[in-house]
């Protein structure tokens, strides 16, 4: 194989309580990357439509995530990456990270998968620093693994892949203002209170257990983040009658989709989903803000190959 055209997920990062940690796929959005083998080694990135974002291979993240690949992999060649860009920069669902995981994912199936998973992550990862200015894995793994994953460790690195109930599905709304995750990561603070702590990471391994245990009502009790999202909210026009709208109407939970200002509820079953979506469309039709909307079931299979 010297060509392969893959579909690149969009992902929801922290899912309320797992900063740095929680991440999940979604289905309805994503980048499509078209990756060949060449001769000439290196990476070229030669075509992105749909944004305006560097060639360069050390300016753009899919050649820097690339690029680390190539040099574990001791392939004598290289690879073109062209980007069908459908994920907005800036919008907090996982524009960097789908361009970085795509391409390591694509390149590892042309060379006949040398590496793993979890290698790829590592590979992606680079990609991210590069965007961020911080190798964080809670986009890019779900990226690559599918559904929804957490990232136990960084040091060393463990990624680990948690069930998706089946009737689970998100909703996003992107409001057409742009927040910089490198900015949205320094109004953070360093320390918290030991009470914060206890009911964050309560909220954590309560998420996963329902995750496990196909209890909607688990998750959605869980669905809270008593430590980044106060903070990170105030950037976010209209972010708590949003959040109220969507509850009021029966999603489990919404939070801050990353950095933001992407908002996203979870939903069990479609049509809770769409009256979701509904409820967040009114609210940003009040306030006067253009945004983008989508509704998708959670990807379980991450990166895919499409052609």
């Amino acid at each position: 194989m010297e060509e392969i055209k893959v579909f690149c997920p969009a992902t929801i990062a922290n899912v309320s309580c797992g900063f740095d940690v929680l991440g999940l796929a979604l289905d309805a959005v994503g980048d499509e990357m078209t990756v060949r083998k060449t001769a000439k080694k290196g990476i070229a990135i030669t075509k992105i439509m749909g944004q305006d974002l560097p060639l360069e291979t050390a300016k753009n993240v899919s050649g820097v995530a690339g690029m680390a690949l190539l040099e574990k992999s001791g392939y004598q060649g290289g690879f073109e990456i062209e980007i069908d860009k459908k994920i907005k920069p800036g919008s907090g669902i996982g524009s960097s990270a789908a361009s970085s995981a795509g391409a390591v994912w694509a390149m590892n199936e042309l060379l006949g998968k040398p590496f793993s998973n979890l290698e790829l992550v590592k590979f992606a990862m680079q990609g991210e620093k590069l965007a961020s200015d911080v190798a964080h894995a809670d986009n890019v793994a779900p990226a690559i693994y599918g559904g929804f994953t957490l990232v136990r460790s960084y040091d060393p690195l463990d990624v680990i892949s948690i069930p998706t109930p089946s009737e689970l599905f998100a909703t996003v709304i992107h409001p057409q203002i742009e927040i910089k995750t490198s900015d949205s990561r320094k109004i953070l603070k360093t320390n918290i209170t030991l009470e914060k702590g206890i009911q964050q990471w309560g909220n954590v391994g309560g998420l996963i257990a329902g995750l496990f245990k196909n209890d909607y009502d688990l998750i959605g009790r869980s669905l809270e983040d008593h430590i980044v999202e106060p903070i990170r909210s105030i950037l976010i026009p209209g972010f708590d009658h949003v959040k109220s709208s969507a509850m009021g109407v029966g999603a489990l939970g919404c939070g801050i989709s990353g950095s933001g200002p992407s908002i996203f509820a979870l939903s069990k079953g479609e049509n809770v989903a769409q009256r979701v979506a509904e409820s967040m469309k009114e609210v940003y039709g009040t306030i006067g803000i253009p945004f983008d909307i989508h509704i998708s079931k959670i990807n379980t299979e991450g990166v895919k190959r499409i052609a």
